[in-house]
């Protein structure tokens, strides 16, 4: 169960890709939406010895926050997680873990295993999306994904750079859309992400019945004991595909497109399963439970075994494998009968054909695919031996006879999806087929409920369960039991069970009739493999030398199988039935048997079937000899018959020394052949370990070519700045080596294209008396930075300056020279200069004190009248303010207040008295005149200030 800090109320998109994937990330970034209140999480093979750059190129792409994943990070909306290079990343609690890789770099699948993490711990609220790779990996887990209700998209292959892992999601059925990246977001907003009205809610069971009924009249198949939980979230998620929103529509696409019916049908066929799954619990199944189940049993005896809801087979397989292996640990062998049913027909196909995904090396151990697999270019197909132990079937686990007197039924996340009256009477079937002490295996969220007295528990944590020996009432499955229990064809308990306790005259009349008159017969497939013995054929059969085998032909006696061979293609060819004679040896004896080869009829099964049966001829009389009693044969017969039998006896010496030749030949070559596949196994590790390698090279690739990209655009960006601040700059590398250089730069130093890597100093300049290249050597050695004017050979004037060239890192890798013409400023000086001068003059010449004060009211200027009238020095005059000129003299309010109005308000002063004494001068009367005064651009405005005595 999740803890409520996991209880999240937003989607978690788990996103996962390889080669290629930079670019389909890019796009789905692009077209993203902020605010759209998911978390992504993105999983990518990359190089564990090169750091990534994945994070800082998406940034670009997306206003969401891109960080590189931490351990223990919290998982927040609005967000985009990116796995670290050489970890492997799954998610808990809505945190994620980040832990070292344990698995060869080649057989690692970081997608797969977040994908399952993710399935695991956000159920219904967990999205997987896979874009541009190769290989296989991300197909388990978006399976893992549909199985607890949430929904899987897979890129389009046909927009993916690399299509591998796309088609490899899409063939296995595990892709709920098939979009291109930038169409993503929008189906993300659009179908899964949309809550339904409350209207909608409210009316939603009366719809799904609604929606039952047409299934069941489209399939037979009643799903109105599955739990309305389940069925909502799948119905949901096909009225999604169908940009649906109201139920009442959907029921009507339901009648008008019977290829939705079927496509409901499948979604809610949740077909989730691994080998191996819950490790631990398979450990103690063959640790704990197989030796209790086999203790005191003959060594012939038959193991039955019954795998319901087995989708594609894997589990089936994995329990025939721990069966296989604890056979021989042990040194028993006994018969397995292993059923694995399920009501999908496509997954039982899959399970029928044995082939699995090269991502199953996750699950099972190098020893158990060395052993009972065999790989190729589609994947691992299972072994002829394994896959010869399990039957499978379609069938209905709820309306379907169970199979009878089963050591071990295996049941795994199936009683999870039906309502609990359901599981209930599944119980009772499954306690009613188990023998005595036969074992129940659940999945760890399931258990047998209320029946304790029906089961006793083995192991609590794995859920093992042993069948009580109890008496089961047979009419508690007839009154409330499955449907096979409970028809309306069904006698009577109690007729049943008086049933149960009489003879049945017309079985045992059948078997002593079968047993006693009816030929020896086999039934085999189309390729004369036997599926079932019928009397003693040990006259017409033996167990072939050499490897075990039960195929008729190499089965049958000598005579009999070159015409057997002929009569079983002739049976496959025109359907007839063929009968012949043939004379067989037998311990050295020859006689004359009849068999006949004909087709089997059968209803259901789509399996051809033969029925082949073995008859002898009856003894014919001996002829009475036409040679009178008591002849004797010529010489000349004599000596044929000898001849003849020194051929015979020739030929058979022949023949054995060719047999010999053969077999010694077949042993070579079984010996080369087991050389080839030893390294073949060694090529396609390699294969494997050079196709991750390629993948994550071709990421690194990726990620340069975008970093190039964007210095590509920085540069043009640099270029453009400089060309536009008409600023010359020279770089030099550590040996003053030109490095590069601007267009304004070429102003001052004669430079062309060519120059770029030759030593500054041979390089002629247009600047009048400066050595710019010691300049540069000595900032260099110093680091200390330099700046000068610099004047050219036509009159232009140049701010120099010259700093150290620092890199990212802070290291010193040569120098800069940046050149800004000032000649204009220089002009603009030299003017203001001889401007001041003659104002200056003009100022000195008036016999009138004046000083010039700036808008703090201190001077900024004194005439020479004003030092020899009031005796005073420019030291203690300029910088004052005027209040503090003296002894304070000037410190009047009434004039404070005017000066202080004269540059806010532009006014004037005109005649203003002032009578004080001053040092120096004594008593004086003073008339004062001042204004305002500004520089062209008004920002430095000042006051003039004339003053006159009073005559």
């Amino acid at each position: 169960m999740m803890s409520e800090t996991a209880a999240h109320t937003f989607y978690i998109v788990g996103i996962g890709a390889s080669a290629g994937g930079l670019e389909a990330f890019e796009q789905f970034f692009r077209h993203a939406r902020a605010d759209s209140g998911m978390a992504f999480v993105l999983v990518s093979h990359l190089d564990p010895g090169h750091a990534s750059i994945l994070a800082e190129i998406l940034q670009r792409t997306t206003p969401m926050p891109v960080v590189e994943a931490q351990d223990q990070m919290t998982v927040m909306p609005n967000c985009v997680y990116v796995i670290p290079p050489n970890r492997e990343m799954a998610i808990f609690h809505g945190m994620l873990q980040l832990s070292v890789p344990t698995q060869p770099r080649g057989q690692r699948m970081p997608i797969d295993a977040f994908l399952h993490s993710l399935a695991e711990d956000q159920n219904e609220k967990a999205i997987g999306i896979i874009l541009s790779g190769t290989g296989t990996d991300g197909t388990l887990g978006l399976r893992a994904i549909l199985g607890v209700g949430g929904a899987t998209l897979v890129q389009e292959p046909a927009s993916a750079k690399y299509d591998g892992m796309p088609n490899s999601a899409i063939q296995a059925g595990y892709a709920t859309w098939v979009l291109p990246a930038e169409k993503m977001p929008e189906a993300l907003l659009a179908g899964i992400c949309t809550p339904k009205c409350p209207s909608e809610v409210a009316s939603a069971a009366g719809k799904i019945n609604r929606i039952l009924m047409q299934l069941r009249r489209a399939t037979g198949h009643d799903f109105s004991q599955y739990k309305k939980s389940t069925l909502s979230r799948r119905i949901d998620l096909r009225m999604s595909l169908l940009e649906m929103k109201n139920r009442e529509d959907y029921v009507r696409y339901l009648k008008e497109h019977p290829a939705e019916t079927l496509a409901l049908f499948k979604e809610l066929l949740i077909n989730v399963t691994k080998f191996f799954r819950d490790q631990e619990a398979f450990d103690v199944l063959k640790q704990e439970i197989l030796p209790q189940l086999m203790r005191d049993k003959p060594d012939d005896t038959v193991f039955r075994v019954w795998v319901a809801g087995c989708a594609t087979g894997e589990e089936a397989y994995s329990i025939a494998i721990l069966l296989r292996e604890f056979m021989d640990e042990t040194n028993c062998e006994f018969r397995i009968l292993l059923y694995a049913t399920d009501l999908d027909d496509d997954a039982i196909a899959t399970a029928r054909a044995g082939v699995y995904p090269p991502n199953i090396v996750q699950d099972v151990s190098s020893e158990r695919l060395r052993r009972f697999f065999t790989r190729d270019d589609a994947g691992y197909h299972i072994s002829k031996d394994i896959r010869s132990t399990v039957v499978f079937a379609v069938h209905n686990v709820i309306k379907d006879p169970p199979f009878a007197k089963l050591d071990l039924l295996c049941c795994r996340n199936l009683l999870i999806y039906l309502e609990p009256e359901m599981q209930n009477r599944l119980i009772q079937v499954f306690h009613y087929v188990l023998k005595p002490s036969g074992v129940l295996f659940l999945s760890p969220t399931e258990s047998v409920g209320s029946h304790s007295d029906l089961f006793t528990a083995l192991n609590r944590k794995w859920k093992f369960y042993c069948a009580a020996d109890t008496a089961f009432s047979h009419r508690a499955l007839v009154s409330g039991g499955p449907v096979w229990a409970g028809n309306r064809h069904a006698k009577e308990s109690d007729e049943a069970i008086r049933k149960t306790s009489e003879p049945n005259f017309a079985e045992l009349t059948k078997r002593v009739l079968l047993q006693s008159y009816a030929p020896a017969s086999v039934v085999t497939d189309g390729r004369g493999t036997i599926l079932y013995v019928h009397g003693e054929t040990g006259e017409y059969l033996r167990p072939a030398p050499g490897q075990a085998t039960l195929n008729i032909v190499e089965m049958a006696r000598e005579g009999l199988q070159r015409e057997l061979r002929l009569a079983l293609n002739r049976v496959g060819q025109d359907q007839a039935t063929q009968n012949h004679a043939v004379t067989v040896k037998n311990n050295g004896d020859l006689k004359i048997i009849h068999f006949s080869v004909r087709h089997l009829p059968t209803q259901k099964s789509r399996r051809k079937l033969l029925l082949i049966s073995f008859q002898d001829s009856p003894h014919p009389e001996p002829k009475k000899s036409r040679r009178r009693k008591g002849s004797i044969a010529s010489h000349e017969e004599l000596s044929r018959i000898e001849e003849m039998g020194r051929e015979l006896a020739y030929t058979k010496e022949s023949l054995q020394a060719t047999i010999e030749e053969q077999q010694a030949s077949n042993e070579e070559l079984q010996s080369s052949n087991e050389e080839l596949q030893s390294s073949n196994e060694e090529l396609e590790t390699s294969k494997e370990e050079l196709q991750t390698l390629n993948e994550e090279l071709i990421t690194v690739n990726t990620e340069l070519q975008a970093k190039i990209e964007q210095l590509a655009d920085i540069q043009n960006d640099m270029k453009n700045l400089l060309d536009n601040i008409n600023i010359g700059a020279v770089f030099l590398d550590e040996h003053l080596c030109i490095r590069r250089y601007t267009r304004e730069a070429a102003r001052l130093y004669r430079l062309v294209s060519s120059d770029v890597g030759r030593p500054f100093g041979d390089i002629k300049s247009n600047i009048e008396g400066e050595d710019m290249h010691s300049k540069a050597q000595s900032v260099l050695d110093t680091l200390v930075p330099f700046e000068h004017k610099v004047r050219t050979i036509d009159g232009a004037c140049y701010l120099t300056r010259i700093q150290p060239y620092r890199t990212l890192s802070n290291m010193i890798d040569g120098v800069v020279l940046t050149f800004n013409d000032i000649s204009q400023l220089t002009q603009i000086e030299a003017a203001g200069d001889d401007a001041r001068e003659l104002t200056t003059g003009i100022v000195d010449t008036i016999h009138e004190p004046l000083i010039v004060l700036n808008d703090k009211l201190q001077v900024v200027k004194a005439s020479r009248s004003f030092y020899r009238y009031f005796q005073a020095t420019e030291e203690g005059t300029v910088g004052r303010p005027i209040y503090e000129l003296g002894q304070q003299q000037w410190n009047i309010p009434e004039l404070r207040d005017l000066l202080e109005n004269i540059l806010p308000k532009n006014l004037m002063i005109e005649g203003y008295g002032v009578e004080q004494d001053f040092p120096a001068i004594g008593h004086r009367k003073l008339v004062l005149n001042a204004r305002r005064i500004v520089d062209k651009s008004g920002s430095k405005p000042m006051i003039l200030l004339a003053i006159e005595e009073m005559t």
